[in-house]
């Protein structure tokens, strides 16, 4: 499907989902391999997972927003979920209202299908977090959150969750109990070693599955890779 300018500037201002603004570029091709190497990675299948970093300012938000765009190209019924209810981005990105979202759900405020919105792209939902709640982590480790996902996995292929930072709060540590798996978003040249390790061994010993990591914002030479897909029109 194809989007003239006007329409792909209600997505997004900023240019930070790539997959949609230019799908043939050499940095959507690298989502599209995560993409692949996701859904290898399980005999069983992976239909739920959680995003998320060591730290603020990593890039967990772009990441898990243009793996929900590439999952949503390839056909799949895909649900973005923005559980990080304590500094919410998702809705920006997408120039979508936040009035109404995941907090409303979770306090049985509204049903799931009145809170998710359509976004402009075909196949992908987005659920904001709606109003931020004074307790984010007893709301995600309720019984009502299991059930909200229960509900999501009925109507969706997949489903990807933003969640704050690992070492910030244990949202990430609750949600990725619940996920069929999880992955971590490092930044070139900023995130410690030591605080990734760290991030690791709190999903691990909250028995997530941790699919891999994600290094963004890594320069690279240009090569003939990039030629080869970098100037297709």
């Amino acid at each position: 499907m194809k989007f003239n300018k006007k329409e792909k500037n209600k997505v997004s201002n900023k240019k930070s989902l790539i997959t949609f603004l230019n799908s043939r570029s050499p940095i959507s091709e690298q989502y599209k391999t995560i993409r692949t190497n996701i859904q290898f990675s399980s005999d069983l299948g992976i239909r739920s997972i959680v995003v998320t970093s060591s730290a603020p300012g990593e890039g967990k938000s772009t990441t898990v927003a243009n793996l929900a765009i590439v999952f949503a190209q390839q056909g799949k019924k895909t649900l973005l979920i923005d559980a990080d209810m304590r500094k919410p981005t998702i809705h920006y990105k997408f120039n979508l209202e936040n009035h109404k979202g995941l907090t409303n759900v979770l306090t049985k405020r509204n049903d799931l299908e009145d809170c998710f919105q359509e976004s402009v792209i075909e196949n992908l939902s987005v659920l904001t977090t709606g109003p931020i709640p004074p307790n984010p982590a007893e709301l995600l480790g309720s019984k009502i959150m299991d059930d909200v996902l229960g509900e999501a996995l009925e109507q969706f292929d997949m489903i990807l969750i933003d969640t704050p930072p690992v070492l910030a709060v244990t949202d990430a540590q609750i949600l990725a109990n619940r996920c069929d798996g999880t992955i971590l978003v490092v930044k070139s040249g900023e995130t410690q070693i030591d605080a990734a390790k760290k991030a690791k061994e709190l999903l691990l010993s909250a028995n997530g599955k941790l699919l891999g990591t994600v290094l963004n914002q890594k320069k690279v030479n240009q090569s003939h890779y990039y030629y080869y897909y970098g100037r297709e029109e």
